[in-house]
């Protein structure tokens, strides 16, 4: 019996970290105004739920007590400090809070402060690499290591980036708040921007030896549905949300078995997953209820045509140069530029699109950006300049770190040689 209660044990403390870490986190960072005493006072509660569960039973509420425990871990940590009288006012503030421990309802008072934190998180102050992994940290609760892979570094490299990413929130005072509704757009738009970003490096990895991250992927998508959960008002969340969805809707059929990579126009669409599409639309008609049109709503809606086409030339592209053109006057990008030309190659044939192509190579955009040059050798390979075609992959091979992404455009190139 005693092996089948520790069972248990360890699965509820599983359990309960896996669901309950951010919630539980940014709560205590929104209390003790530490993130990283808030986090060191957590992960010590959870050494405790190991040694204590086991032997004196499950918690009727496994949260609360992780949350008290941790307060009570935090003070021991300040007291242990050696400016302990200029964390007075801080321990009386947790303190205070603690004299809520004998109530049963505890666990329905602790009050969800993750949209405070993911804000915080990707405060303008902190470096675009900074803002994503400390959200994967303190929101998504990836550990140190597993973060450290997705950026392709060391996990002690990692270790110090969040850190100082810490204490920089620490030092500058940078406010765990959601801002007034005048700073709601900017911070919104940089919160959506992190979030993307991760779903994108586990989507298309930008090196290494795999082609998806799935983990990343889902990782984000779980962001996007705990932002949009938190702030459900906010029609770009539900954008973004279902942009995700409907991508990764495609994931077992951009590669096979193998683990080779599938471009969009030979994937079986029949692999792809079609509950998630639906969830996608749903989600994206409700974002365009809404009085405005912001860029993840157009990107969605482009997505989702590619989801209900039958095949890659019976897909709608007048509709998507269209919203190409849309969402250029919304966000001005040549890599919008890009993505229409491809549109309107499909539409007027290869030289159509090679021709807006030429315009942006003229003036000097997207050199370094390697779809660029994947984009403009397939063209020219439909247009049967087969020269060229092959130096254009050549360039893309060149700026590609991703082996399964490689192996694609080598094919290419090796199938170009043979005509």
């Amino acid at each position: 019996m005693r092996g089948d209660e520790e069972r248990q044990a360890s699965a509820t403390i599983e359990r309960t970290v896996r669901e309950e870490w951010s919630r539980t986190l940014s709560a205590l960072v929104y209390r003790i105004r530490d993130f990283q005493l808030a986090e060191d006072a957590l992960q010590d509660a959870i050494v405790a739920a190991w040694k204590n569960w086991p032997k004196r039973g499950i918690p009727k509420q496994p949260r609360a007590w992780l949350f008290q425990t941790a307060q009570r871990k935090a003070i021991d940590q300040i007291r242990r400090r050696e400016n302990f009288e200029a964390k007075r006012s801080q321990i009386e503030l947790i303190s205070k809070l603690q004299q809520k421990d004998h109530k049963e309802d505890l666990d329905t008072e602790i009050p969800d402060e993750r949209l405070r934190l993911i804000f915080t998180c990707c405060h303008p102050a902190l470096d675009r690499k900074s803002c994503v992994a400390l959200t994967l940290r303190a929101v998504g609760g990836l550990q140190t290591k597993e973060i450290a892979r997705a950026f392709l570094s060391e996990e002690a490299t990692m270790a110090q980036r969040l850190t100082r990413a810490k204490r920089k929130i620490r030092d500058a005072g940078i406010p765990y708040r959601v801002p007034p509704a005048e700073l709601w757009p900017e911070r919104m738009e940089a919160v959506l921007a992190v979030i993307y970003f991760i779903f994108n490096e586990g989507y298309a990895a930008s090196s290494g030896k795999e082609l998806l991250r799935t983990d990343l992927c889902e990782e984000a998508i779980r962001l996007a549905r705990v932002l949009q959960g938190l702030a459900p008002d906010e029609q770009e969340a539900g954008g973004l949300l279902a942009l995700m969805l409907l991508h990764h809707a495609r994931r077992s059929a951009r590669k096979t078995k193998k683990g080779e990579f599938i471009p969009l126009e030979a994937q079986d669409r029949q692999a792809w997953h079609r509950e998630l599409i639906e969830e996608g639309d749903r989600i994206l008609r409700q974002a365009l209820e809404g009085r405005s049109i912001g860029p993840y709503q157009i990107q969605a809606a482009i997505s989702a045509i590619h989801s209900h086409a039958e095949d890659w030339q019976s897909t709608d592209w007048p509709q998507i140069a269209q919203l190409y053109r849309r969402l250029y006057t919304l966000k001005p990008s040549a890599v919008i530029r890009l993505n229409e030309a491809v549109a309107i190659s499909m539409i007027q044939g290869p030289e159509s699109g090679l021709s807006i192509l030429n315009d942006i190579e003229s003036e000097g955009l997207l050199k370094s950006y390697q779809p660029f040059y994947a984009a403009k050798a397939d063209m020219l390979r439909r247009a049967e300049r087969f020269e060229e075609a092959i130096a254009s992959y050549q360039i893309a091979l060149e700026k590609s770190d991703n082996l399964q992404e490689r192996e694609f455009l080598q094919k290419r190139i090796k199938d170009l040689n043979k005509k």
